[in-house]
Formats: structure tokens, C-alpha cells, sequence
């Protein structure tokens, strides 16, 4: 049985989505990917159609790269959802000159009154060096603060590491 919110967070290509995936293939209920990636370069295309091909004919798709409170709307307490990436949907959220600031309790809003279980994943990029420039310290800085409001709202939370889990909080199901 899934809980009501999972987090899972790890480096690029850790293998946190596939092992977010396999946390609600598991599931038994119908399972809802929102995908928040907006391909902005080849190299991006790419590693979406790698997304996509994992999960064709096992889960229903939901484009959201910037209003994931709509794609929620309508999920009942027979799905399983999964958002992959938090970091992702930050992103566009800053590239539109949304305010990135706000943008933490807005989400953890909507997905409070999701009924359905859901999994998010994020990426942690806390762990490498300062970046160079004002701009990438914001954007740093607000996916920080994102994190850390996820950790605490969910009741599951998972670091994946060249693609092994760490349970930080909870009990896998």
C-alpha cells in the first residue's frame, strides 16, 4: 500500500524515476504519470523518449510542465500518481518568470487535496559546487527549499544512489 505522498530524490541519472516507476507498477491501481519535462534541446528530447518508452501501455500520461494542480484535479483513491520531475517543473516555472519562491507552498497545496497516493520525484543538487552565477544560486536555492518542504510533508522518503534506494523516512511498501 502506497502512502499518501512519496518522495523520491537523487543526482542526474541516479535511477530515481525507474525506481519511482517500480514503486506504483506495484501498485494495483491505475497509474497517472504527470510529466513536467519541456524538451528544450535534442539531448532533452532523447532522454523524455527514454522516459516515455519505459512507461508506454502502463501509464496514463498528463503533459504539466507548469500547472500540476489541473493535471491532480481529477485523480481518484483508485490511481497511483506519479510526477517526475519537481525539478523540472521549477524550471519552467523560472524560465516563464513565474515567482519560484511561492512556488513550494502553491504545490504542497495542491497536492494535499489529491486523493489519490502520489510519488514525486526531484532531483538533489544541493551537493555539487556554487554555481558562478546569480541565477543558478537562486534557481539552486528554491529547489533547496523545495526539497526540504517535500521531505517534510511526505511520509516517504527515498535517495537514490547509482540506482539503490536509501529510506530516509518511512517504510517502502
Amino acid at each position: 500500500m502506497l502512502p499518501p505522498l512519496s518522495f523520491v530524490l537523487g543526482g542526474a541519472a541516479s535511477g530515481k524515476s525507474l525506481f519511482a516507476e517500480n514503486l506504483l507498477l506495484n501498485s494495483g491501481l491505475r497509474l497517472i504519470y504527470v510529466a513536467t519535462a519541456r524538451a528544450w534541446d535534442e539531448e532533452t528530447e532523447e532522454r523524455v523518449a527514454v522516459h516515455k518508452s519505459r512507461r508506454v501501455g502502463k501509464f496514463t500520461t498528463v503533459e504539466a510542465p507548469v500547472a500540476i494542480g489541473p493535471a491532480l484535479a481529477n485523480c481518484t483513491v483508485t490511481d497511483a500518481v506519479l510526477i517526475d520531475c519537481a525539478t523540472m517543473w521549477l524550471t519552467n516555472l523560472m524560465m516563464e518568470g513565474e515567482d519560484i519562491d511561492d512556488a513550494g507552498p502553491r504545490l504542497l497545496s495542491e497536492l494535499a487535496v489529491c486523493a489519490a497516493p502520489i510519488v514525486l520525484v526531484s532531483n538533489e543538487i544541493g551537493q555539487g559546487i556554487v554555481p558562478d552565477n546569480a541565477m543558478s544560486r537562486r534557481f539552486r536555492e528554491a529547489q533547496g527549499r523545495l526539497n526540504i518542504a517535500l521531505a517534510a510533508r511526505s511520509d516517504l522518503v527515498v535517495q537514490v544512489v547509482a540506482g539503490l534506494p536509501n529510506v530516509l523516512k518511512g517504510r517502502l511498501p
